[in-house]
């Protein structure tokens, strides 16, 4: 659906086009560039002219795209000329599903590396948590962050037991970087009230070890239960806001770093967007993906998706739960994981009664609706809930999310395709976690973070890193899409391969169609926000097995170079 008229519609509607909001003017003249790249390597990622050599900037836009002679006709005295000497230039990337936590990187206890494959002993945990209690009066929660089980070089869980060597006098609990698990110690439990003997609650398990007892895992809901215990210290509203712009600008810089133009950002500081914004110190673009108290008030105010600018505006909902995780094995799925004993099939999140509802009101209320769907079973709910939704209020091109959309088989891709639903599914996974495909084993993963799939239906398939869960790095991402062969050189899924031209397109112009903006972003075209990246290999010509070695040279959001290595 057109969820919002365009930019100038919705402004000049509010009266707000002359507080420089307007979309501005595409036309430029010989002279006029502020910027002009030239002698490069340029993959457009548009069908007309898919490829160039050069471009000119004027006003933040593209406003030439073709060789060397049609863009130098913009250069003036002012403008600035690159020469980029062969190196190949794109899109910015798009990441559409990322949790922005800058003040966990720069505040909290990291027990894990947020931004690459590295392994970790249990005992470096302990150690890092044990300085944290050090200056951390008892009672209070320590916690560490970006734990993976499967980068712990000890080869085994990570326990109760260990976490009690951390302290007997703090409630301590490390959160798996997935987010939908986490490991807690004894402590811990004691304060919640939760025993050997207390039941599993619905959508979540406390898992117990071959003798029945706590082994510190809890899994999906049944965190909430524990999380609610002990203290945790309380900041003053100028402490929350200066950790909210300090963690907005370290992500903003951390994006620009690895070639990300525009992010889907999961909830987070409004107000610290808008403040690094005014001081200059936002470098991407956000697509503002609400939950709870905002969304509430965007359904009460008729604030629909796409009400602000090309800098900050209101995309989709945040991630609705249907299931648990695909990295922590709790999505919910129609058969058995596989080896569980009783047999095990993820949590389900909440009723399918329950989700139609949710889905109704916000699509209803012209926001678009997003659900956190991993396994089949959820997928599937998802649909019959935006299947219901579209029948009772019919909207042309609705673009329903599907956060995830991991594992799906023939009869989903139809459903999919069939009520205009857009899945995000993970990007860098299949290179960072490939170490966790066995637990689901060959024959699922043929139909899971199903690429080909998608495209060979004709969905417009978009790139969600899941960062904290994953990285973020565009080119890990683009080689585990092309390669389906991770770290540890194993490949699982192959069927669900796609070229590098392919991959390039879904982490670009899909991200930009996936938030309704693909008119204004996602490739190197005429008119178009001058949003690109130089990078010091070309991903369409490198061996597939290196396209995650190649570097940012230089990131541009607006015409503005943003970084530059």
């Amino acid at each position: 659906m057109r969820i919002a008229a365009n930019r100038r519609e919705v402004l000049g509607g509010l009266g707000l086009t002359g507080l420089g909001l307007a979309t501005p003017a595409f036309a430029a003249l010989p002279g006029d560039a502020d910027l002009v790249v030239r002698n490069a390597r340029v993959h457009t990622v548009d069908d007309r002219q898919p490829r160039a050599t050069a471009f000119a900037v004027a006003d933040g836009r593209f406003v030439a795209v073709g060789d060397d002679d049609a863009a130098m006709a913009f250069a003036g005295k002012r403008t600035q000329v690159i020469d980029a000497k062969g190196q190949a230039v794109v899109p910015g990337f798009i990441d559409c599903h990322n949790h922005a936590v800058g003040e966990v990187l720069l505040y909290e206890v990291i027990v894990g590396n947020p931004f690459d494959v590295e392994f970790f002993t249990i005992q470096s945990i302990i150690d890092k948590l044990q300085a944290r209690a050090a200056t951390t009066p008892p009672g209070q929660w320590v916690e560490g962050f970006f734990f993976d089980d499967t980068k712990i070089s000890d080869k085994r869980a990570l326990t109760k037991a260990d976490l009690d060597r951390v302290s007997t006098t703090h409630p301590v609990m490390v959160l798996h970087r997935g987010g939908h698990t986490a490991y807690y110690n004894s402590l811990a439990f004691a304060l919640a009230g939760v025993t050997d003997a207390t039941p599993n609650p619905p959508g979540g398990t406390f898992d117990r070890d071959a003798s029945g007892k706590l082994n510190g895992r809890v899994t999906d809901n049944a965190t909430e239960v524990i999380d609610k215990a002990g203290t945790r210290p309380v900041l003053t509203p100028a402490q929350t806001q200066q950790r909210g712009r300090d963690g907005a600008a370290y992500m903003s810089k951390a994006y620009a770093r690895y070639g990300l133009t525009s992010v889907h950002h999961q909830g987070g500081d409004f107000a610290a967007l808008q403040a690094i914004r005014a001081r200059g110190d936002l470098l991407h673009r956000v697509s503002y993906e609400s939950t709870g108290p905002m969304l509430d008030a965007m359904i009460a105010n008729g604030i629909k998706t796409g009400f602000g600018d090309d800098w900050i505006r209101f995309g989709a909902t945040f991630e609705h739960m249907v299931d648990g995780s695909f990295s922590e094995r709790t999505m919910a799925m129609s058969v058995p994981f596989p080896g569980s004993n009783p047999p095990y099939y993820g949590n389900v999140a909440q009723s399918q009664e329950a989700l139609n509802a949710w889905v109704e009101k916000v699509h209803r209320a012209g926001i678009q609706v997003n659900c956190h769907a991993n396994g089949d079973v959820a997928i599937g709910m998802a649909l019959t809930a935006y299947e219901r939704a579209q029948k009772l209020y019919p909207v042309a091109d609705p673009r329903f999310k599907i956060t995830h959309c991991t594992l799906v088989n023939d009869d989903l891709v139809r459903r999919i395709k069939a009520v205009g639903a857009i899945p995000a599914p993970f990007t860098s996974y299949a290179y960072y976690n490939s170490d966790k495909f066995g637990f689901y084993g060959e024959d699922l993963m043929q139909g899971a973070m199903a690429f080909r799939s998608f495209l060979d239906a004709g969905i417009p398939v978009c790139a969600g890193s899941d960062f904290y869960p994953g990285p973020f790095a565009p080119m890990m991402a683009m080689q585990g899409m092309v390669t389906r062969t991770g770290w540890d050189g194993q490949t699982w899924g192959a069927n669900q391969r796609i070229t590098a031209a392919q991959a390039l397109r879904v982490s670009t112009l899909n991200g930009a169609h996936a938030s309704f903006e693909e008119a204004g972003k996602g490739s190197i075209t005429t008119g178009k926000l001058a949003d690109f990246v130089m990078l010091s290999d070309d991903p369409l010509g490198v061996a597939h097995d290196k396209i995650k070695d190649i570097k940012v040279v230089r990131t541009v959001t607006g015409g503005r170079t943003v970084y530059q290595a």
